[in-house]
């Protein structure tokens, strides 16, 4: 194992060298940094030297042309600040012309306000006179009403002619109170014209000078946009001149870094800043530590045997190339399995918290506890005969698998444990009458009828020898087994997983050989794949999953079971049916859902069928 060593050794002298490259190059770049300052402040010592002359002449060059940058971006500051004085007086110019014509608008304003007053009292005035001829005319119509309806009385009262002569002498004055009225309503009218005409005049002087306000704004603003754009074209080529400044001086950068090195390296410091030399000495001092480091770094990988870094290498990457195999691997396998033979047909997998803790199945317990004994132990098959463990307290589920051959019924039964099986293969070890015989491995406990094993860290295997041996095989891959993406895995794990009681068969017509008959014929021979879920609350409920050959025979199957669910919901050879309420039907695609409540004289021989202790059939 000493290329592991090898190879790890390498590794930190990588570590180790990678981190003094980085220090170099920070350090190259400190020093540079450094060396550029003593030459920008050791200029006047170059001069002393003719090998720099050439740095002093390019620096001069330099320093020319940054002045005359100098000076356009001082003009173009003169500008800005000029633009920006302009703009301050055309603002100010504004406010004055606006004020100015605000003043004059005042008086015509206050006077208009005022003509308005007195157009509206004249509407008002005016008004009122019309008001008072309408009522003239009105008295007038009434009074010659009157005068008609008097002289038309059949017949004719007594005072016939006085009360003629009253209603005539009444209309005689209207006449000439119509007159007054007229000369006050021409009055009005006249007075209305004046006010109006004054009030329109007034109107006028004022959008007058409004559009003087309007025309002096716009003026101004028109000044003020075309010094807003000569400033931005002042700014832009301020942001330019900037930038060329900067670039001259960085330009300088390579004469100021020879005259900092030149200057170094003669041990010469500028007069006023005297520690700028230092600060070099002490960054070339680091450099060449750091240098040197690396190449002692260089020599101890150089006297590394390459063989044993090679093998060092080539195990890594073996390792990596595994776990790039063996994760997807791990990620991608399902999550559990019932570990089921690839022939199963039917399963019935049972919740045993619920099958006796629920309502109804607790007031069964109670009131008939010698045949809820029977039902019981029908339901468990092969599991009641699990030794050590006690199935109400100690397991959670238990899981029947059919397989119907020629040769006859075969069936497979796994209980899941609430805790871990160690006590109970300690148990068996001890008990008298186990025999202990490996299959491919994996240990399995045999007595007369009966022999268990341990497929998974909670689940045991339990029944006749020959499928406890079967299961083993399917659990250790030696045997294809139920795949959890298969279609009747995918169907049993849709039903509720919270039900007392699941059952799924992939071959409903022969579900007959299994159990004794539950559903109706007609409905077995209808579905290609049948689902059922049964809950022991109060009420029993009940969740049945059916798939057909198409979505149209779906459509149909849900319109039978809608328009006649007593013909298809009912218990075979029974009057009972299976639901109090007709049913809530729910078709998609190839499959029909159905929910409904269950009877409970229907859920009790249900389930008596299910675990065949219910009385025979005449």
């Amino acid at each position: 194992m000493s290329f592991i060593r090898t190879g790890l050794r390498e590794l930190g002298l990588k570590v180790r060298r990678q981190r003094t490259r980085m220090a170099l190059r920070h350090q190259r770049r400190v020093l540079q940094r450094a060396e550029i300052a003593l030459g920008r402040d050791g200029v006047e010592q170059a001069g002393n030297f003719p090998e720099l002359r050439n740095e002093i002449v390019a620096l001069k060059k330099l320093e020319q042309e940054q002045k005359e940058v100098g000076a356009r971006i001082g003009q173009i500051e003169d500008a800005l600040r000029q633009i920006e004085a302009e703009r301050q007086q055309n603002a100010t110019a504004q406010n004055a012309a606006i004020a100015e014509l605000e003043e004059k608008k005042k008086p015509f304003a206050q006077s208009r306000a005022d003509a308005r007053a007195a157009a509206d009292l004249c509407d008002r005035e005016l008004s009122s006179v019309e008001k008072r001829l309408q009522d003239n005319d009105a008295a007038d119509r009434d009074l010659l009403q009157k005068l008609s309806e008097l002289h038309a009385l059949v017949p004719p009262p007594d005072d016939l002619e006085a009360q003629s002569a009253t209603l005539s002498t009444k209309r005689a004055r209207l006449p000439d109170e119509r007159a007054q009225v007229m000369q006050a309503r021409l009055g009005a009218a006249d007075a209305c014209r004046k006010a109006r005409e004054k009030l329109n005049a007034l109107d006028a002087e004022i959008a007058a000078i409004d559009k003087q306000i309007e025309n002096v704004r716009a003026e101004f603003e028109a000044k003020d946009r075309a010094l807003n754009e000569n400033s931005r074209a002042q700014q832009d080529a301020l942001k330019e001149a900037r930038s060329q400044h900067q670039t001259v001086e960085e330009r300088k950068n390579p004469a100021y870094l020879n005259i900092g090195r030149h200057l170094a390296s003669q041990r010469i410091a500028p007069p006023n800043s005297p520690h700028l030399l230092t600060e070099v000495e002490r960054h070339r001092e680091a450099l060449d530590r750091h240098a040197q480091h690396s190449a002692e770094l260089a020599v101890l990988s150089s006297q590394i045997d390459k063989q044993e870094l090679r093998k060092f290498y080539f195990s890594i990457i073996s390792v990596l190339v595994l776990l790039a195999i063996i994760v997807p691997l791990i990620f991608q396998s399902p999550p559990k399995r019932e570990w089921l033979p690839q022939e199963t047909e039917a399963i019935l997998s049972m919740n045993l918290d619920r099958l006796d803790k629920d309502d109804f199945a607790q007031r069964w317990r109670k009131g008939q506890a010698d045949q809820w004994q029977q039902l019981w132990n029908g339901l468990l098959g092969s599991a009641i005969k699990t030794p050590v463990l006690d199935l109400r307290r100690d397991a959670v589920r238990v899981t029947r698998a059919m397989a119907t051959e020629r040769a006859g019924a075969r069936e497979f039964v796994l209980v899941e444990a609430r805790n871990d099986l160690s006590r109970v293969l300690r148990a068996v070890e001890k008990q008298d009458g186990y025999t202990r015989h490996p299959v491919n491995g994996l240990p399995v406990w045999e007595k007369p009828d009966f022999a268990l094993a341990r497929v998974g860290p909670k689940t045991l295997a339990v029944g006749a020898e020959p499928q406890v041996a079967e299961l083993v095989r399917v659990r250790l891959g030696i045997d294809l087994d139920l795949k959890i993406t298969g279609q009747l895995w995918d169907r049993f794990q849709a039903l509720d997983q919270a039900s007392a009681l699941r059952l799924i068969s992939r071959d409903p017509p022969k579900l007959a050989d299994a159990f004794h008959p539950v559903f109706t014929r007609e409905l077995l021979d209808a579905t290609q794949l049948l689902g059922f879920a049964f809950t022991l609350q109060t009420p029993p409920r009940a969740r049945l999953l059916l798939r057909v050959k198409s979505a149209q025979a779906a459509q149909e199957l849900a319109r039978k079971l809608r328009d006649e669910p007593q013909r298809w919901l009912r218990l075979q050879d029974s009057n009972l049916l299976l639901f109090t309420q007709p049913p809530d039907v729910q078709a998609q695609n190839t499959s029909v859902d159905l929910r409904f409540d269950v009877p409970e004289n229907s859920a009790r021989l249900l389930l008596q069928r299910v675990a065949k202790t219910d009385a025979p059939q005449p």
